[in-house]
């Protein structure tokens, strides 16, 4: 697919917590950096490159990231990687990527009203559906989408519970308004759950085709909207754009192809793709505990650390033949546990 020539992007991002910087980097290596250097004033930088497209990131000991180079597919996927953990839209020099990607108004305010970054959340119509996923970023446990269709009579319903952007919101709070959103949207929500088994069988068909985890993702927001669709009309449904627009679209059949898709950056400002990522979240919380349950040890979130080695002690106690039912075998940290 010709993509056009890549536009030069110069981001920065404050990034003051140490705690955040370490997750950002164990998020970006697994994305599989092309290249890793020192260099002074930095605490790591890395370099990614794809289809003649090409981002170095650097991370300055003073907070400061920098995302600088020639991209534009790559920077989506980049800026999807990066957003769970900026709470500021980037300064952009150039021309950037011209996407006008950032935090928007908080979920559920529906308005087109600008937040205090100055994003705007357009006014959708209702009804609409929303979709986001969980359990990307996570080592162990499934990849699950979550789907929601918000209509007239539900939406002011979930606003008034204060739904917004799972990854801001603690795992118990997340999990009592997962149980909200499904006793308010009976039947008009769906959750699509890839076990880490199917995960992996699936990446692999993928990944010999030529595409990559983004195909994968596609594929389960387009079996969210499609599932949705069923249940009753509708003629929008938005997402949170982790690749290039076409894949969710390609991915969709007769009805999906219907409708108008909005995909932006910071999705889960909406409040129809916030409701989807708790209920997304709330059942890969619910699954990675049965898989803990069943190992007889506690497989934490994320891909850092504690994640090599309780993977370590897993594969001591079950053998390394048993870890693709519990993790996502694709991942760098796969070479750090076996």
């Amino acid at each position: 697919m010709n993509r056009g020539s890549p536009k030069p992007v110069s981001r920065r991002f404050d990034i003051g917590d140490a705690g955040t910087r370490r997750g950002i980097l164990d998020a970006l290596e697994n994305l599989g950096p092309t290249e890793r250097r020192t260099e002074d004033w930095c605490d790591w930088v890395l370099a990614f490159e794809d289809e003649g497209e090409r981002l170095v990131l650097k991370q300055y000991r003073k907070g400061t990231l920098m995302v600088q180079g020639r991209a534009d597919h790559l920077l989506q996927v980049i800026l999807h990687v990066l957003s769970p953990f900026l709470d500021e839209p980037a300064e952009t020099a150039g021309t950037g990527s011209g996407d006008g990607a950032g935090p928007g108004a908080a979920a559920g305010s529906g308005s087109g009203a600008k937040s205090g970054t100055g994003a705007v959340t357009r006014k959708l119509p209702l009804p609409h559906i929303g979709t986001d996923e969980s359990g990307k970023g996570d080592y162990f446990g499934p990849l699950v989408v979550g789907g929601v269709l918000v209509e007239t009579g539900t939406w002011k319903r979930l606003a008034t519970l204060g739904v917004r952007d799972s990854k801001k919101l603690g795992d118990d709070r997340c999990r009592k308004l997962a149980a909200e959103i499904r006793r308010i949207c009976v039947g008009k929500y769906r959750e699509v759950i890839i076990p880490p088994e199917r995960y992996n069988t699936l990446y692999e068909e993928f990944r010999r085709e030529g595409r990559n985890l983004n195909h994968l993702l596609a594929w389960g927001h387009a079996r969210t909207i499609e599932s949705l669709l069923e249940c009753a009309p509708c003629q929008l449904a938005v997402t949170d754009q982790f690749g290039n627009e076409s894949y969710i679209r390609s991915r969709l059949m007769k009805k999906g192809r219907e409708i108008e898709l909005i995909q932006e950056h910071r999705g889960e400002r909406y409040l129809a793709v916030a409701a989807a990522s708790i209920l997304a979240r709330d059942r890969f919380l619910e699954y990675l505990e049965r898989l803990s349950s069943e190992a007889g040890l506690i497989l934490p979130k994320g891909a850092g650390a504690p994640v090599v080695a309780a993977g370590r002690k897993y594969v001591e106690r079950h053998g390394v033949d048993k870890l693709p039912s519990v993790a996502k075998m694709h991942y760098k940290t796969t070479a750090q546990v076996v």
